[in-house]
């Protein structure tokens, strides 16, 4: 046992440092667009686009990603994704306009391939009887990440708020969101300096025939009996590859593979669609529409961080015991409620300005005040009203700096009830979407076409995720947080019904069971 730990989990820590890099890099935005959008005066289409343009990134790094990686290595592969998450910190801190911060966002979500790369080391140098573990410390890295983020940005707002001098000197107290996007570089640089410890993927190794290099890595990491077994596994599976690369493309298309596909396609859109990115992006901003304030939907965003790692720990302790079903429906059914809570939270909600009652109103002169006369003391029934009633008399700059305040002074509503709600979704999404739908995926496509199946659906679902991440600022403004919520609410009843009726259990069955069951749609 102290052979398998150490040298397998030593190497799989390493990479999958890269996970949490990703969870860092995704959601860090989520604290840093509200700044954005005061220092650069943008749109709501261009809000989307700065939060969802990493993951058009992925989207066309994702297609390329596993020829490469079979092209140069696995180990390669990942030096250079180090190298682009480094450049996009640097450059998204010291963006000097939204074409520069768009374009370094793009180059991070290029990266964002590590996704799929990482874990296919992972499982290329780990023991098939605790491959599904340590691929597993890759997810959990990721949410790590996530919750990290949520921290960081709390600390930089807080320190952007202090009237000490070497805070204005260096530049927090103006823009803190330089700070929040550069805080990247450090796990970067040590993620990249780190991944040229790591061997080459033995698999790799002997796919290039340099068959005695890929011995003396199994022997590196394997006790003699069990590098033996390793590699007579892998010269086996070489030999059920198949001899060219039209063949899995083939059968990719074929009638055979309708349905697992379908299953993974599903997945994919499901995992997206319901709104997780937009919780873990905009989180902040959600927090805020609730009339929190900005202090207390930073502290808030810290909570969805800490709830994800905890009930992604509990999916990675039941998913072997209880199932992939029935995570599913148990997850889709608490999505379901918690979009509904947090649609009838905001759909109960008024807003009527006071400028008697709002704190802070010092800090916006007196020039500004005067355009809100009209609209003092008047009731609004919805946040889009009263959002257009705002933009109507500020005009567009003045709307960018001063409508988070005043929407915070002016809300009326229930917002532990919107709090609980994000919550039970978040938790609700760490024991069924999130972990479920990559542990699937890795069970109901065939060998010869698992990486190009896997690599299909990883496109839609990064598609789908762009696109729900580029859509939210314009369905806050224009829909309002009580629509948009209840439209992801019924995404996700559409979802649960397809598991219903559609999806299998693969627990506890061998890849050739499921396999033979789903080509043949006996499941």
């Amino acid at each position: 046992m102290r052979r398998l730990c150490s040298p397998t989990l030593y190497f799989t820590l390493i990479v999958s440092l890269g996970g949490f890099i990703f969870g860092f890099d995704a959601s860090v935005i989520s604290g840093a667009i509200g700044f954005i959008d005061n220092a650069f005066g943008l749109t709501e289409w261009q809000q989307g686009f700065v939060v969802s343009s990493p993951t058009l990134g992925a989207l066309v790094a994702m297609m390329v990603a596993g020829v490469i990686s079979d092209g140069i290595g696995r180990r390669k592969t990942l030096i250079i994704i180090a190298f682009l998450y480094l450049v996009s910190a640097i450059c998204s801190a010291l963006a000097i306009n939204y074409w520069m911060l768009l374009a370094a966002r793009f180059i991070g979500g290029m990266a964002f391939c590590s996704l799929i790369i990482a874990p296919v080391y992972i499982s290329e140098i780990s023991a098939p009887e605790h491959r599904g573990r340590m691929v597993s410390v890759n997810q959990l890295n990721i949410v790590l990440g996530f919750a990290l983020s949520y921290f960081s940005n709390y600390y930089f707002l807080q320190l952007s708020q202090r009237q000490w001098d070497w805070v204005k000197h260096i530049g927090i107290a103006e823009h803190p969101w330089r700070f929040m996007l550069g805080m990247e570089v450090l796990p970067a640089v040590v993620w990249l300096l780190l991944l040229f410890t790591i061997p080459r993927s033995p698999r790799w190794l002997m796919l290039k025939k340099r068959t005695d290099e890929a011995a003396q890595v199994v022997k590196h990491l394997f006790t003699p009996e069990q590098a033996q077994a390793q590699l007579q596994g892998i010269q086996a599976s070489l030999h059920q590859q198949p001899g060219h690369w039209k063949q899995p493309m083939t059968m990719l298309v074929s009638k055979r593979m309708r349905f697992p596909l379908i299953l993974g396609l599903i997945l994919a859109i499901s995992q997206q669609i319901t709104g997780i990115n937009v919780i873990f992006f905009y989180a902040p901003t959600i927090f805020e529409q609730s009339g929190v304030g900005t202090n207390a939907a930073f502290m808030q965003a810290i909570w969805v961080g800490i709830v994800n790692v905890i009930f992604t720990i509990v999916a990675m302790a039941c998913i072997d015991r209880w199932g992939r079903k029935p995570l599913l429906i148990t997850g889709l059914s608490g999505v379901i409620i918690s979009m509904l809570v947090c649609a009838y939270g905001f759909a109960q909600a008024q807003y009527q300005f006071d400028s008697a009652a709002m704190p802070g109103i010092g800090e916006i002169n007196e020039g500004v005040l005067s355009k809100l006369y009209g609209i003092q003391g008047q009731v609004y029934e919805s946040d889009v009203s009263f959002k257009q009633a705002l933009l109507s008399a500020l005009g567009k700059q003045d709307y960018d700096q001063y409508h988070h305040a005043i929407l915070s002074a002016s809300i009326s509503m229930n917002a532990p009830l919107v709090l609980l709600g994000i919550i039970a979704f978040v938790a609700s999404y760490a024991i069924s979407l999130g972990p479920v739908m990559w542990a699937m995926l890795a069970e109901i496509f065939p060998n010869q076409t698992r990486a190009l199946a896997i690599s299909l659906v990883g496109v839609v679902n990064a598609l789908t995720s762009f696109s729900v991440q580029f859509l939210f600022p314009w369905e806050l403004m224009h829909l309002g947080a009580a629509v948009t919520f209840a439209i992801y609410g019924g995404f996700a009843v559409i979802s649960l019904l397809l598991v219903l009726t559609l999806f299998p259990e693969t627990k506890g069955r061998t890849l050739e069971q499921i396999e033979k069951n789903l080509l043949h749609k006996q499941i």
